[in-house]
């Protein structure tokens, strides 16, 4: 391990450590990383359902009240798999990690890879940082990311995965949904709510539920900055709308200390501007989940370098 890994590592603090060196390995096939197919079910036929209404459900699927007030910390560990799908290509397995205390979150994942050896994202509470992939370079991700941070000071990334999930006490958040009624995704009925931060936001917050039984599906995230205007008369090829939009998705949910939780969690990543193109997407397996084990503060004081 050289002396940057260590660093790296030492920001996740011991309680991580065993996750994310453990062994590692280069997978040869994509399609392990092809999303299965969801079944087209009936849904039950509401005009309109309140958001409230919808909440209170939703929490419903995780578990009771009192269990879900009861974990306060979790610890989540499993497999990762990364694929970038467009130049330049590659792929790569490793370990993932999911720690949450109150509103502090942290998602990690490691992978024997020297262009793309880690992920490191963490909200401590008060600030978020991504840290950088090699030196003094971020990811499109962590980029995204510490751009429009409100994804992570909101507790929305991660889903129910997390113990800042906003729809666990969306009154302290000082936020708003809004119900836009059902969407088919992938032949798929879900319940569509808009996410509304206090004070509003660039990014486009979207999180849909399953239409029967109100779990937590997937989120959508899209920024879209326009091209600069042209007082010259004449276009700039260069100066051009620039978008960007990432989606969660969430699935294979099981019972894990009296929660529902999935077991299953797709991070998919494009961006299309001045740079280019890009397409990456993240597959987390999880297998290992522990509740209300003590967290060092400090493993969600995330260091850029």
């Amino acid at each position: 391990m050289t002396s940057h890994e260590t660093r790296a590592n030492t920001n996740y603090g011991k309680l991580f450590f065993r996750w994310l060196t453990s062994g590692f390995l280069i997978l040869s096939s994509v399609a392990a990383f092809a999303p299965p197919r969801l079944a087209n079910r009936a849904v039950r036929s509401i005009d309109k359902l309140k958001p409230e209404e919808l909440i209170a459900r939703h929490l419903g699927s995780i578990g009771p009240a009192g269990k879900r007030d009861s974990v306060r910390t979790r610890i989540i560990a499993g497999t990762s798999l990364v694929i970038f799908r467009t130049a330049p290509t590659g792929q790569a397995a490793g370990r993932a990690v999911l720690a949450s205390d109150g509103l502090k979150t942290l998602i990690g994942m490691s992978f024997q890879s020297p262009v793309y050896p880690r992920e490191q994202l963490g909200f401590n509470g008060n600030s978020f940082v991504a840290a950088f992939i090699t030196p003094g370079v971020r990811s499109t991700l962590g980029s995204f990311l510490m751009a429009h941070d409100v994804v992570f000071k909101q507790g929305l990334m991660g889903g129910v995965l997390s113990s800042a999930w906003p729809l666990l006490n969306l009154a302290t958040r000082n936020a708003t949904v809004e119900y836009n009624g059902t969407k088919e995704i992938n032949n798929y009925t879900m319940h569509e709510v808009k996410y509304l931060p206090r004070g509003g936001s660039d990014v486009k917050i979207k999180l849909y539920f399953d239409s029967e039984n109100f779990r937590h599906l997937r989120s959508e995230y899209e920024v879209v900055i326009p091209a600069p205007m042209d007082t010259r008369g004449y276009a700039n090829v260069e100066e051009r709308e620039i978008r960007y939009k990432m989606i969660e998705e969430f699935s294979s949910f099981k019972t894990e200390n009296g929660l529902t939780l999935p077991h299953t969690y797709k991070i998919r990543m494009s961006a299309d501007g001045r740079g280019g193109t890009f397409l990456g997407d993240w597959e987390l397996n999880l297998t290992q989940f522990t509740f209300n084990d003590k967290i060092d503060p400090a493993a969600f004081n995330i260091s850029s370098e």
